[in-house]
C-alpha cells in the first residue's frame, strides 16, 4: 500500500472532483424527494373535474352511451349539471377518455371487489413430510393421517424419506416406503412426481385430486353446519313437525 505522499497529485484531484460530482447529485436527488414530499408525487388514481389539464375528452355518459370529442368544459358542464364526476378512464387515448360517473361509489365498489377477489384467493402450498426407512407402523399411521389432512385441505406434499449410515446402501426400501403411501392415501390424491434420489435423501410428491378452492369452499361448509349445530338449528333432513311430534310424546310416555 503507497502512502500518501505517493499518490500523484493528478489522481487526487481527480478523485475530489468525482466526490464533489456524486456529492451534487446527491443533492439533485434530495431535492427531488422533497418536491414528491411536497405534493408533486405521482398519484395512481385516474384525474377528475378539475385535475385534468386537456382541452378536449372524448366523454361517456352515465350508462355507457358515447356522447363523443367534446371541450373540456363543456364535459364539466355536464358532469355539474348531473351531479356525477368526470373520471378519466383512459389517459393514454388521443384525446382522453373520461366517464360521468359518481367517483366515490366507483371506489367504494372497487374496494370491495378486490377485498373478495383476495378472499376467494388461493394459495398453492407444499406440506412437508419426513420418514425413516424403517418406521414404527405407529409412526406411520401418525405420519399418514397428516398427509390424509394435507391432501383434504387441497395442499401438495412433498414425501422425504432419510437414510443414514448403513441405509443408503438399500434404496429399495424408501422405495417401497413411498409406493406404499401412494396406495394408501390414492382416494385423496395422486403421484406427481416419481420417487427419485436425492443425496441422501428419496422425494416424492403428492398432489391433491381436489382443488384448493374447492377444498376452501368444503371447510367453510363444514364450519358453518358446525356453528348452526352449536346454535341448536335443526339439521335439514329433520322437518319442523317431525321435531314437534317428538317434544309431544316425550311426556306422555313419562
Amino acid at each position: 500500500m503507497r502512502s500518501p505522499a505517493c499518490v500523484p497529485v493528478g489522481a487526487f484531484c481527480a478523485s475530489r472532483r468525482g466526490g464533489l460530482k456524486t456529492k451534487r447529485r446527491y443533492a439533485a436527488v434530495r431535492q427531488t424527494v422533497a418536491w414528491c414530499n411536497r405534493g408533486g408525487s405521482i398519484s395512481a388514481e385516474p384525474r377528475i373535474n378539475d385535475r385534468i389539464r386537456v382541452p378536449e375528452v372524448r366523454l361517456v355518459g352515465p350508462s355507457g352511451e358515447q356522447v363523443g370529442i367534446v371541450p373540456l368544459a363543456k364535459a364539466l358542464e355536464l358532469a355539474q349539471e348531473y351531479d356525477l364526476d368526470l373520471v378519466e378512464v383512459a389517459a393514454n387515448a388521443r384525446p382522453p377518455v373520461c366517464k360521468l360517473m359518481d367517483y366515490g361509489k366507483f371506489k367504494y365498489e372497487s374496494a370491495m371487489k378486490a377485498r373478495e377477489a383476495r378472499k376467494n384467493q388461493a394459495h398453492t402450498v407444499i406440506k412437508e413430510m419426513k420418514l425413516r426407512p424403517k418406521i414404527d407402523p405407529h409412526d406411520y399411521d401418525t405420519k399418514k393421517g397428516h398427509v390424509v389432512r394435507f391432501l383434504k385441505q387441497g395442499d401438495k406434499v412433498k414425501i422425504t424419506i432419510m437414510f443414514r449410515g448403513r441405509e443408503q446402501s438399500r434404496p429399495e426400501l424408501g422405495y417401497r416406503l413411498l409406493q406404499r403411501l401412494a396406495e394408501d392415501v390414492q382416494e385423496l390424491g395422486f403421484v406427481e412426481s416419481n420417487p427419485k434420489q436425492d443425496g441422501r435423501n428419496m422425494i416424492m410428491v403428492l398432489g391433491p385430486h381436489k382443488k384448493k378452492t374447492e377444498a376452501m369452499a368444503e371447510a367453510r361448509e363444514a364450519q358453518a353446519a358446525r356453528k348452526a349445530e352449536r346454535q341448536g338449528v335443526p339439521h335439514l333432513d329433520q322437518s319442523p313437525d317431525a321435531s314437534v311430534e317428538q317434544s309431544a310424546e316425550e311426556p306422555a310416555e313419562a
